[in-house]
This record gives C-alpha cells, structure tokens and sequence, in this order.
C-alpha cells in the first residue's frame, strides 16, 4: 500500500495575479462557477484548497456549492498532477487483453495507486473507461501521446523511458 503525498500549495505571482483577474471578470456573474473552476484549474493545474476557499469568498458562493460541482464533473482535480499523466485504458476491449496487468506494474514501479500523484510530482498514474483506441487494446496515453497493441513488456519499456527523463 502506498502513501499518498501531501503536496504543499505554493502559488507564483502570476498565477496570484492571473486567478484574481479572473475573478474579478467573473464577480457578480450568474453562471461564473465553472469558468472560475476550470479557469482556476487552468492556472493552478488542480483546484487546491487555499484556491476554493478564495472563489467561495470572491464569488459568494458556499465552499460546499463549489465542492459539489467540482466533485460532480471528472474534469476537476484537488491534487496537483505528474508532469506525465499516464492513463491506462480499462475499457472492455483493453482489460480482456491485459491493461489491468499493465496498470498493477504501472502501480508497482511507481509506488502509487490510481488515481495518485508521486511525491516527486513527476506521474500521475489514472485509469479511464475508454480512450476510444479499441483495435489497438490494450492502450495507454502518457500526456497526449497514444500508446497501443501493447504487452506488459512493451509498457515496462514505455515507463523506463520516461522514468529516466528528467
């Protein structure tokens, strides 16, 4: 079992700058909860908690208001993500031939579960239901960057080269 990082919330001028521009062209808005959402993800990556509790206070809207919408939509996360993002599709198509193989090896190497961030900040390790890629099961993505027709072997080989990148 891994341990979840805690991730400590540090914020650039810009991004201070850019999030409270945004909320300034959206004060007094109906409807400005999920632009401020997104946009608010935009800058910051993820939703942090420093983060919602400034658009609950700018906007006027409860934190449990935002909490809702934002647990609601997939779209939306509260830890900050890898700088690779690797999905591995579970899609029917995908697990019958060995991506539930693929993500426990994912898992393993990088010491988090699905759904987790390593500490470094350098993975983020997700499963989805299907990226669309079936004639190519089993498939991941590593960012945007598509990956199919793969073994176990052939996605150990994938992450070891992005774990020797820096």
């Amino acid at each position: 079992m891994s341990t979840v990082a805690a991730f400590e919330f540090i914020e650039t001028e810009s991004q201070r700058q850019e999030f409270q521009a945004c909320v300034e062209e959206l004060r007094g808005q109906r409807g400005a909860q999920m632009p401020a959402l997104q946009e608010a993800q935009r800058i910051y990556g993820y939703l942090p908690i420093q983060i919602m509790k400034r658009l609950s206070k700018e906007l006027a809207l409860s934190l449990e208001e935002l909490y809702s919408t934002a647990t609601f939509y997939a779209q939306f996360t509260f830890v900050p993500k890898g700088d690779y993002t690797i999905s591995v599709c579970m899609g029917t198509a995908c697990y019958v031939k060995g991506a539930g193989d693929i993500l426990e090896s994912f898992s393993t190497e990088l010491n988090i579960e699905s759904g987790e961030t390593t500490a470094n900040r350098k993975f983020t390790l997700e499963s989805c239901r299907c990226i669309g890629a079936c004639g190519l099961a089993p498939v991941l993505t590593v960012n945007e960057e598509v990956y199919g027709r793969l073994s176990k072997k052939k996605a150990d080989k994938i992450l070891i080269t992005y774990l020797n990148r820096n």
